[in-house]
């Protein structure tokens, strides 16, 4: 998010006031596609603002070539449209995207792209969100837009910023450093040695890609981490997470999940990735960490094509980096698989729905309603499922509030509105 400096702000003429009939959604990912969707099936209007110039600009500008959706694809669509039965079970990132085009197409959602939310804030006074919004003209100019309207739906998701760590010396790393973001193919590292910082889903994968195009990576464990196999006979270890969840308690479930879990990868410690006390579910269930599920690359760290080291102490002179068991490496260069953040405290003012660090206060399933008519999708770190439970649940209570505010009354009362500009 690029925010206008105050001074220029102030020297701009006040922002031309447009009034929304209906919901203001901030965000154009999948989280505020599948609200818009879901509101056009209740015949709700909004409005939708993204900031960057297409729809779901974190699958189309910031993944990797490789990315595929580490669940089946049941649990990853959208409310209302199933992803084509050609596709097959993990769609790769390119059929998502194209899902996802489709899909805007279908219900006609139309975004006002390039646009920015600078603040939103809710009026006391008069009952209202005003979103304050700025993009660039054709010819270089700055326009600004306050949106006004009854309802606010956060729609910007977690993954809204790169996270890069403070790690003492890494502004001095004389090597090409890139942030998992930036990433897109192992190739433009052929023949290098390359730290990988993080062994999550992307840590992980990237490692592996980066292996398969000629490179030497080392990937760090900092912490214990729990590592699954993707499937388990043939069945989706999600969709059996799911299945036991449903009939066993968490501890039972979890036991079993990790008995399977060693049963077909083994010993892990072994490679230097020890599991946390808490189950994968456990820790799912209270704090969003998801664990890891294989694509190939334990099978490369067995081969000792990847190296798995412990945590980066520092980045030494010129290419150097001393890790936390006092080795010192030379590597060439260092991919930052080190996650995103949510960007909600960045410009949703005073507002007690959201913590700190930008998720709803109240955890999934209940976190996708506030007061003041202000919504949140997106936030359940339970993936495009959870998203898509929580804008169906979004849409609907819009819904009936829109239905009762628009029945036909005995008397007509004028409206009056000191906007200048009516979206339908």
């Amino acid at each position: 998010m690029v925010l206008l400096p105050a001074d220029r702000m102030d020297s701009l003429f006040s922002p031309r006031c447009v009034w929304v009939n209906g919901p203001i959604i901030v965000g154009a990912g999948p989280s505020g596609l599948a609200v818009a969707a879901c509101l056009r099936e209740q015949g709700v209007p909004y409005v939708m603002l993204e900031r960057a110039d297409c729809i779901a600009s974190l699958w189309q500008r910031r993944t990797y070539d490789r990315l595929k959706l580490h669940l089946p694809k049941q649990f990853c669509q959208l409310p209302r449209m199933p992803f084509p039965d050609h596709y097959p079970e993990y769609p790769t990132r390119r059929q998502f995207i194209d899902y996802l085009e489709d899909y805007a197409a279908a219900f006609e959602i139309k975004p006002e792209f390039s646009t920015t939310v600078q603040s939103a804030r809710y009026d006391e006074t008069s009952g209202l969100w005003r979103v304050l919004s700025s993009s660039t003209s054709a010819s270089g100019d700055v326009v600004v837009m306050e949106y006004i309207g009854r309802w606010l739906v956060v729609a910007t998701g977690e993954n809204a910023e790169s996270v890069v760590p403070d790690i003492p010396g890494l502004e001095g790393f004389e090597g090409k450093v890139t942030h998992v973001s930036d990433y897109k193919s192992g190739d433009a590292y052929r023949g290098q040695r390359v730290l990988v910082v993080g062994c999550g889903n992307s840590g992980m994968e990237v490692s592996l890609d980066l292996c398969e195009h000629g490179a030497r990576p080392a990937m760090v464990v900092r912490d214990a981490v729990h590592v699954m196999p993707r499937e388990v006979l043939g069945k989706s270890v999600f969709e059996l997470a799911v299945l036991l969840m449903l009939w066993l308690p968490l501890w039972l479930a979890d036991r079993i999940m990790i008995l399977l879990s060693w049963l077909v990868l083994g010993d892990l410690a072994r490679l230097g990735m020890r599991r946390p006390a808490a189950g994968p579910l456990e820790l799912k269930e209270m704090h969003g960490r998801t664990p890891v599920l294989d694509c190939g690359a334990l099978a490369r760290i067995r081969a000792g094509d990847i190296d798995v080291v412990p945590a980066v102490k520092g980045f030494g002179k010129g290419t150097m980096v001393e890790l936390a068991d006092g080795r010192v490496l030379a590597f060439d260069a260092v991919v930052l698989a080190t996650g995103y953040r949510s960007n909600v405290p960045q410009w949703l003012q005073v507002n007690d729905f959201f913590n700190k660090d930008g998720y709803p206060k109240t955890a999934f399933p209940h976190g996708w309603k506030g007061q003041q008519g202000l919504y949140a999708v997106g936030f359940t770190r339970r993936g495009l499922s959870g998203a898509s439970a929580d804008a169906v649940r979004i849409a609907k209570d819009l819904g009936n509030v829109w239905r009762e505010e628009t029945k036909p009354t005995k008397r007509a009362g004028a409206c009056h509105r000191r906007c200048i500009s009516v979206v339908f």
